[in-house]
């Protein structure tokens, strides 16, 4: 086959994927299909737009064996990270027959291979601690870019004071990173952990939006000690990250209903414990969303509870939004992130 013909059963192939990929985001419908759009690219978010709008009829034997063959590829790329390769492989085999088998585990390969950094993706925090403790700041951010942002936060919170400050402002001031930058640093992971991952194109990586997703994983005590020490060193960009963030002193900004739905959610020893220190402005607002019942039922238990660790206010505190950030996810509750003029609605 020459190279010509090569190049054009390439570019068909990439085409029959993405009308497959539209196809699938109009089989789940307009909600769920704006949760998939949260995690993509602008240009693939403008590619698969394109594709969804030039979709023609379709038959349901066309829509059926796209979200088959979708499911399939899912499941693979889920055995494959939690089982290994050779797991995947037998599975498959004995559910889908070899000749199945084989064209996913090539398919998902080349999905895993094309992600740098990938064998740090499973890793425990703590032993990709120990991988990276010795490492530049701004190689730990790049990596930590790579990450989802709940397994980032908990590297970062392994990290010394110092160095997880400064990582957090390289990731902060991190923008669109050439691939000559990202040859470099795997070159040198290659050379340490003899592994070698290819990036073809600029990949839009960290940024302040990242950090304040990852910030918003860390636990209170650790957010509060970044913020101490960033606000000194750069209080324009820590005071730019909270912007973005939502924490436990945004529900001032709440509306009624969806303070009185996440107090429906919470355990009273919680809010006890979170209003321990809270201003009389924020009690009043807890007090005023709640039944009398349970209004009183606080306030004895905030008279007889002494002794409190700031800790456990923290944690109770951090509980709290996470029950807030879990019902936004489902659309049950409206907030407002600092420094945003604008509702954000999930």
């Amino acid at each position: 086959m020459s190279e010509t013909e090569n190049l054009n059963r390439e570019e068909d192939l990439l085409t029959d994927a993405k009308s497959k990929a539209a196809l699938v985001v109009v089989s789940l419908g307009a909600d769920r299909a704006s949760q998939i759009y949260k995690y993509l690219s602008e240009q693939d978010i403008e590619d698969l737009t394109f594709e969804v709008a030039k979709l023609g009829k379709t038959n349901n034997s066309q829509v059926e064996a796209t979200l088959d063959e979708y499911y399939k590829l899912c499941l693979t790329h889920k055995m494959m990270t939690d089982g290994g390769l050779d797991y995947a492989r037998n599975v498959l085999e004995k559910a889908f027959g070899e000749s199945t088998a084989r064209n996913l585990l090539e398919k998902v390969s080349k999905t895993l291979q094309s992600k740098p950094f990938n064998f740090f993706m499973k890793g425990d925090p703590k032993a990709l601690f120990s991988l990276l403790q010795n490492e530049r700041p701004q190689v730990i951010a790049l990596i930590m870019a790579y990450m989802d942002t709940a397994q980032a936060a908990q590297v970062l919170e392994e990290l010394p004071d110092e160095k997880r400050i400064q990582t957090v402002e390289s990731m902060a001031r991190m923008d669109r990173v050439s691939p000559d930058a990202i040859a470099i640093v795997e070159e040198e992971m290659k050379r340490k952990f003899a592994t070698i991952i290819t990036s073809e194109d600029n990949m839009s990586l960290g940024g302040v939006d990242y950090v304040a997703d990852m910030m918003n994983h860390v636990d209170r005590s650790s957010e509060r000690k970044i913020f101490e020490e960033l606000g000194k060193r750069n209080p324009e960009l820590a005071q730019t990250i909270r912007d973005k963030m939502f924490v436990f002193e945004n529900i001032m900004d709440m509306d009624d209903r969806s303070v009185q739905r996440f107090i429906r959610e919470c355990d009273t020893k919680d809010i006890v414990y979170a209003l321990k220190n809270a201003s009389e402005e924020m009690r009043t607002i807890f007090f005023g969303n709640m039944s009398k019942r349970t209004m009183d039922t606080v306030k004895a238990d905030l008279e007889i509870t002494t002794n409190v660790r700031l800790k456990d206010v923290e944690e109770a505190q951090q509980r709290i939004v996470n029950i807030i950030r879990n019902l936004e996810e489902q659309g049950e509750v409206i907030i407002k992130k600092g420094g945003e003029g604008d509702d954000i609605i999930v």
